[in-house]
């Protein structure tokens, strides 16, 4: 009979505490770590990992991501797993694939669905629904799910810019209460985004306050990360105090020249609030750019009712114009049409520019760079994702560094098997951290870099038994050398898979041994401790 299944030797120990790195094997019966330390010389496991000259961390706990709407059709996460990422949180920014009523099916669709999912594919009504479809699939990676306030806004009151009523903001919570039943680990809003831009301040607090009654963290997209970046954090913050939800900042970051620098008060300001006594924190990924919908750069009266109902005003010329004219207005300042990339968008008569530039594109057709975007989205379904440079490497920088900062990705492409020209983020921020901020540049020690990628992400999402290597604890484990990992994602040729990683456990089971995938695909959809199971 063998003493552990799986014997990982040789290595060093970066715990994912922060503390000192050790020499040391790690035994593992079944998903669990049963040995840290020196195995004794005639130990017999079912399988030996060599681990000699690399690091052995924990698996990296990607607090914000979008996979919920690629990861049935990417199961094995190559992605991912080449990062050394074995947990994926989804259901940010406002976001999630449930609930879903069937009168609104199309509208989260058109509204909420990235990487060409669709209602049909999305069978399900509720968080039990999700998660079982995406068990079907059987995925490399754990996802841990927040629920959208986006989504539970479409299921309760619509595309509509309004506010919502009493009877809808309690249907909404009810929504919420049912999802925090099921097994969410959160709730989170994208406030900067159509519907949930839609929503007051008091509507957000009754949503915070069901989360906290329910132990869930609130992760927000905040309202503003240009020129009200400081107010929108003060928002989020206020929301917290009346609600007492514990927060978390998502990719906390300043948009457009003028804005650079004010992550400085912004950070100031959280650490004020954790001084009182707040439970706050941020995260951050580490690129310049940020990647998110065309429709993002409109005023909130050109979305209300949905992406239908812009089309339909961008057909009539006065409206059209006036949409332009407010686009226009942010042209150079928050909207940098030289740095807004065409990312990926369906089919049509400006397919040939994805990869160009808004820029490109107007003074090619002889239209203003405002101009051009609503071309752009009238042919394309108003469906056009952008990659935009309009952010601070010295702003990254400072937010990377503060002790209270996860790394996320904000990614969803989990292959390479994708079309457009996405984002290097999705698959390249882990590594990135480690090579180009730690062991090239030193902005973080190794220790301090592992921590910002497992133990703080899992401590901030509730997750008792992962994010460290310790006895007892789950054997989610990435096995790296630090000399070679990096990233080889860039913004001109982003589909490529990190490099480095040599070993990956998930649940106790390699998935990913000496570089090759394994047969292994031992991935599930956690669910928090306290709900129903």
């Amino acid at each position: 009979m063998y003493e552990f299944d799986v014997l990982a030797v040789g290595g060093t120990v970066i715990d994912g505490t922060g503390g000192p790195a050790r020499r040391a094997d790690v035994g593992i019966r079944g998903d669990r770590i049963v040995l840290l330390g020196r195995a004794v010389p005639n130990a017999t496991a079912r399988e030996v990992l060599d681990c000699t000259g690399h690091v052995l961390a924990p698996g990296f706990i990607d607090l914000h991501s979008h996979a919920d709407f690629t990861v049935r059709d990417a199961p094995s996460a190559e992605a991912c797993i080449r990062q050394g990422v074995t947990t994926i949180v989804t259901g940010n920014c406002g976001s999630s694939p449930f609930p879903i009523t069937p009168e609104r099916r199309h509208a989260l669709d058109t509204t909420l669905a990235r990487g060409g999912s669709s209602s049909a594919e999305m069978p399900w009504e509720d968080f039990d629904g999700f998660a079982h479809a995406v068990e079907q699939a059987e995925p490399c990676v754990n996802l841990a799910a927040l629920v959208g306030h986006s989504a539970l806004r479409i299921a309760a009151v619509g595309t509509e810019l309004r506010p919502a009523t009493a009877d809808e903001t309690a249907h909404m919570c009810e929504l919420l209460a049912r999802a925090a039943e099921q097994g969410v680990f959160g709730l989170s809003t994208g406030l900067i985004y159509a519907p949930g831009s839609f929503a007051g301040t008091d509507e957000v607090v009754s949503l915070a306050t069901e989360a906290r009654r329910a132990g869930l963290l609130y992760s927000t997209h905040i309202r503003d990360e240009g020129d009200h970046l400081v107010e929108a954090v003060t928002e989020a913050l206020d929301t917290a105090r009346r609600s007492g939800v514990r927060l978390q900042v998502s990719h906390l970051k300043a948009m457009g020249p003028a804005n650079h620098g004010k992550v400085h008060e912004a950070l100031a300001l959280i650490e004020s609030a954790a001084a009182e006594g707040l439970d706050v924190a941020c995260d951050v990924y580490p690129y310049a750019a940020s990647s998110t919908r065309l429709t993002s750069r409109l005023p909130d009266w050109a979305l209300d009712g949905g992406l239908d109902a812009l089309l339909a005003r961008l057909d009539k010329p006065k409206t059209r114009e006036a949409i332009a004219a407010e686009l226009r207005a942010k042209t150079g300042h928050t909207f940098l049409p030289e740095g807004t990339v065409i990312a990926a968008m369906p089919p049509g008569r400006y397919s040939s520019w994805v990869g160009g530039t808004v820029q490109d594109i107007a003074v090619a057709t002889g239209r203003d760079p405002a101009e051009a975007s609503l071309d752009v989205l009238s042919a394309h379904q108003a469906q056009v994702w952008i990659v935009n440079h309009a952010m601070s490497e010295a702003d990254v920088d400072t937010v990377l560094r503060h002790p209270l900062s996860a790394v996320v990705s904000d990614g969803w492409e989990l292959d390479t098997a994708t079309d457009g020209h996405p984002h290097p983020r999705h698959f390249g921020t882990f590594a990135r951290v480690l090579a180009r901020y730690t062991r090239d540049r030193q902005i973080l020690t190794l220790q301090d870099a592992v921590r910002k990628m497992s133990a703080l992400p899992a401590a901030r999402l509730g997750l008792t038994d992962r994010g460290t290597v310790s006895e007892g604890m789950v054997a989610d484990l990435t096995v790296f050398d630090p000399e070679t990992v990096s990233d080889t994602a860039t913004y001109d040729a982003p589909l490529s898979y990190a490099e480095g990683t040599r070993h990956v456990l998930v649940n106790g089971r390699p998935v990913l041994r000496d570089g090759a995938f394994t047969a292994h695909r031992p991935g599930m959809m956690l669910r928090k401790t306290a709900a129903r199971r």
